[in-house]
This record gives structure tokens, sequence and C-alpha cells, in this order.
């Protein structure tokens, strides 16, 4: 913390003595570790030591000296980075914040060294975390810790949840990768997290910060209290406002990415450029963007395809006329044009509503729309220490822990799910679905974004009977050029075309929206066999699209 406020006055407020004061705390540690082994300095690594391996590859960028690089390396904990790098997940049981911060420290070795094996090591390590350990909130950990596949129950019967400060850093780490290589899936993640969690987890009248968010059924959260409470979450949660605009919009020479849908004003000042997004997503399903140019200038503005919107449904539209393009979720729509000034982008972005399973326990799943998690709020009663104290485990809410197997239950279908969430008259983001509840005395409740949710026991994940109505997953699909069949068959899915097209390729996403794999579907006929193809039980999304034609069809697989 002390490295990074010497950089952050220099980088920020353009401080000298700062920039000073951080060169020479640099200094300092690399001359008291001079005479450590290699093996001494991994012994010492093994205790939490946050980010330093990042702040001594911010020195190399500041001053170009190699010194600095070599120390961030020799700052690398090797028991996280070479089974990271060789794509071996060895996570189990270790306390998840402490890994974090290092593997920042790995993406930015990467960065500033061009170093292949870091970015291997952090590239693996952000894919693991966010699509195979974390929550429907973009959160990870549970009690602070990353949980076996066994383990995972313990998100529905414990007291504690995921922890803020993981969060926030996996957003800096995220920030990171996206600028080595902007891709989609980065902003889809930050957006995730930064509406689910990071803006979840401040109070909205009093401002206090939480620590813990548990996803036990009818459980709560604790906030912490001006000058009472300074956990590490606190120190972080102050830094959280700053991720409502920090990744709005990035930009790499001519080309302005536009990663988020937040009401905002951009000022370009190298190209003077301005142009100023007004939304009010996500309770309206579409932003407006208006370039500002005082001359002509050739741009190319990138705007990013949610994962959560089919590809048919996203349409982009300047001036009133629909860009015509055809796009895949989880990519970015480039315009390359000149541009005047005075052009209004209208950027379409229906929502609907779908289920997301709990990593490794699938009867229990969280229901979302869009990107956004819903809650409910299901009483108040017996919040203990919702405001917290100065006590050791103040953090954690200690009011009583109801019993899980008696909370509300779900019973639907994936094929109406949507058709039973009705809108709350009076209320924006509000839905009542009395016919997939389980029992009458639980029909009342209301589903809202989690991030409105506060001073209150609330649902996030539910236990659910799910129907899949798998046969009408095999009915004959008509498309606009011709017709395709796609069967269930032991061991795998097979699709068959009318024809052959060299365009066409199939995309395959779990339900939670990450993608599985993306293959050339030129011929006739396109096998996709659990053994190779990756798919295990449950529940998919298979994408077929070509210049001609695009569809889509869910399915399931019921066991292999």
């Amino acid at each position: 913390k002390t490295y990074a406020g010497l950089r952050d006055a220099y980088v920020y407020a353009d401080n000298e003595t700062a920039k000073t004061m951080f060169l020479a705390l640099c200094d300092w540690g690399i001359n008291i570790c001079s005479k450590l082994t290699d093996a001494q300095m991994q012994a010492m690594l093994g205790s939490e030591h946050g980010g330093i391996n990042e702040m001594y590859a911010d020195a190399y960028q500041m001053t170009g000296t190699a010194k600095y690089l070599t120390a961030a390396r020799r700052f690398s904990h090797n028991d996280i980075l070479n089974p990271a790098a060789a794509g071996n997940d060895n996570l189990d049981n270790k306390h998840a914040n402490t890994q974090v911060p290092k593997v920042v420290g790995f993406q930015r070795i990467a960065e500033v060294g061009n170093d292949n094996t870091h970015y291997k090591a952090a590239e693996f390590f952000w894919t693991t975390v966010t699509t195979k350990r974390s929550l429907s909130l973009g959160g990870n950990s549970h009690n602070e810790f990353f949980p076996a596949a066994s383990a995972c129950m313990n998100y529905i019967s414990g007291r504690e949840g995921v922890e803020t400060c993981n969060t926030n850093n996996m957003m800096k780490l995220t920030e990171g990768l996206f600028r080595m290589k902007p891709e989609a899936k980065y902003a889809d993640f930050y957006e995730r997290a930064l509406y689910n969690h990071i803006l979840s987890a401040i109070h909205p009248t009093h401002g206090g910060y939480v620590y813990f968010t548990p996803s036990h059924p009818r459980h709560y959260r604790v906030y912490s209290a001006p000058d009472v409470a300074m956990w590490c979450c606190v120190g972080t949660g102050m830094e959280n406002p700053t991720k409502y605009g920090q990744f709005i919009y990035t930009n790499s020479n001519d080309s302005l990415y536009v990663n988020l849908f937040v009401p905002s004003v951009l000022t370009w000042k190298a190209k003077n450029c301005t142009l100023t997004q007004t939304t009010k997503f996500p309770d309206e399903e579409q932003t407006v963007l208006k370039v500002g140019l005082a001359n002509p200038r050739a741009l190319t503005i990138l705007i990013r395809h949610p994962y959560w919107v089919p590809g048919n449904q996203f349409k982009i539209i300047i001036d009133g006329d629909t860009v015509s393009t055809v796009s895949k979720p989880s990519t970015y729509v480039a315009i390359a044009r000149t541009w005047y000034g005075g052009e209004e982008i209208k950027v379409l972005l229906p929502m609907s509503f779908r289920y997301e399973p709990l990593i490794n326990v699938p009867s229990y799943v969280a229901i979302m729309r869009g990107p956004i998690l819903l809650g409910a709020k299901t009483g108040a009663d017996n919040l203990n220490g919702l405001i917290a104290d100065a006590s050791r485990m103040g953090h954690v809410p200690s009011g009583t822990l109801p019993d899980y197997n008696s909370a509300p239950k779900l019973s639907f279908n994936i094929h109406t799910l949507g058709s039973k969430m009705k809108p709350v008259a009076g209320k924006t983001f509000a839905y009542k679905a009395p016919e997939i509840f389980v029992n009458k005395a639980d029909t009342n409740l209301v589903f809202e974004p989690f991030f409105r949710i506060h001073d209150a026991r609330y649902m996030t994940y539910w236990n659910a009977t799910i129907a899949t109505d798998v046969n009408e997953q095999l009915n004959h699909v008509s498309i606009s050029n011709g017709n395709a069949v796609m069967s269930l068959v032991k061991g795998g899915v097979n699709v068959a075309f009318a024809s052959e097209d060299p365009s066409r390729h199939i995309t395959l996403y779990r339900l939670n929206g990450i993608q599985l794999l993306d293959i050339p579907a030129s011929s006739r006929s396109v096998s996709l066999k659990y053994s190779t193809s990756g798919l295990r039980s449950g529940v998919y999304t298979m994408k077929i699209q070509s210049d001609k034609m695009q569809m889509s069809k869910m399915f399931t697989v019921a066991g292999n």
C-alpha cells in the first residue's frame, strides 16, 4: 500500500517528490533482499505480500532500468506462477486474495517485459477464476478461500460469502489483460462484477462498505461504520466508486472501445473529440452515443456486443439507419468511418431472463436478466451487527442463520421462465413470478436487482427443479435459406444442413453465457462429441451463423 500510494501520487498527481520516494523505496527493497537466495525468496513469498511484483514492474516502466524488472520477477511466487503458466489449477483451499494481487503483478511483468510465461499464467488464472470459481455476481471465494469443487455447497450452508477486495483486484487484472488483448470477454466479466458485486457492496445512504456478501439463502450483509471498522474491504471500498467510470471507454490509436453502457461524457483530448452516452441502463434496454467533433475525423468506434444479447437481436442504428452487420455475442462491432460531429448512435440491448447454476452445485441457481443478478428480499428480522462495531469479527453477519433447506424453492421450465416474470407496477426492473414458486407462501416475493437490496435478508441462489423439454429441442428447425436438424445422439450432438456453406460456423455456450467452443461448419453434417468438445451434463445454447443466416437453439445434456 505504501509503494502504491507513492506511485499513484506521481502517476495521477505529477508529484515528483513521491516519484523520488517510490524509487528509493524500490531500491531499499532490492537491497534488503539482495542476500537472500532464490529459495529463501520463494519461502518468504509463501506469506501474504500483496502485489509487490506489480510495483517493481511499474518502476521498470517509469525508468526503463532493468534491475526493477529483475526484482519484479524475483518477487513473483513460483508456487502460483509455474502451475498457472502450465495450465494447472492448484487453487483449492488457498487464500484467494493473497493470490489475485500476485497475478496482477504477473500481468504487469508480461505487459512491460514482453514475458510470455507471466502472460500465460495471468490469462489462465483469470479464465479459471472467472469461469470456474466465481458466483453469478462476479465475486469469488468463501470465507476468504478458494473452495474445492466438493466444498462449494458451503456457499449455501456457510455464514460468510465472497469477499469484496477479491473482485476489485480481479477487475484490475481484467483491465490489464484487456490492455494487452482487447477482447469482449474481459468487458463482459467487468460489467458483471461492477453491477452485481462492486455496486452492491456500498450502502446507498450512509456509505458503509461490505466485506462478505453471503449467498446463504435468507442471510444478510454487514456494513462498516465511519472511524470504527477499518477492514481491508473498507480501504478497497473507498476505491471502488472509481471503477464506475474507469473502464467505460478505452482507446488504442484511432480506435475507441465502448465497453460499458453507463451515462457519461468522454473527452478524447488527443483527437479533439467528445462522446456523450445517454442511458438509464439497466432500467432501459438501449444506450445512445452522440459524437462531438469540431472537424471531420476518421475514427473507429468499437461497440461491445455483450454475451447476454443473442446475435440476431443486437442492433446499432446511426442517425436512423441500421448498421448492416452480423456480430456474435461477446465481440466488438467496429464502425470505421469519417465522423463529422453530431452523429447519434443508438445501441439496442434487449434483455432476457435466464438462470445460472451455482458452481459445482447445479441444484441451486441464480436468476439473471441481461447482466443483472436478481435477488429477493425475505425480511429484516434479527439483523445483528448490521452496522459493524470495532470487534475482530464485526464484519461477519452474526444474526440467526436460517435453515437453507426451508428457504423458498423454485420450479420452472427454461423455455417459459421469461413469460412467468411479470413486471411490478410502479417499479423498474422488478418482477413477480408466483407460478414458479413451489410454496404458495413465497409467491409475493419480488425479484429485483441485487445491487438495490440493502438492510434486509435476501435470496440470490434458489434450490430449483428445472424442466427442459428435451423433445422440443429435436424438432425440425426452419431457417431463412433452408433447413437444419439438430439431434441428440449417444455420445454427442449431430447437426445436419440442407447445403454446404463455407461461411458457416457453430458456437456453443454454457448456460452462464461463457463460450465453450467455436468451430467451422461448412459441410452438410457436423458432429460434436462429448469426449472432445468439453460437453458435460447441463444446459447449452448452440448458435449457428453464416453470411446468409443465423439461428439459436437450447438443448440439454442429461449425462454422458
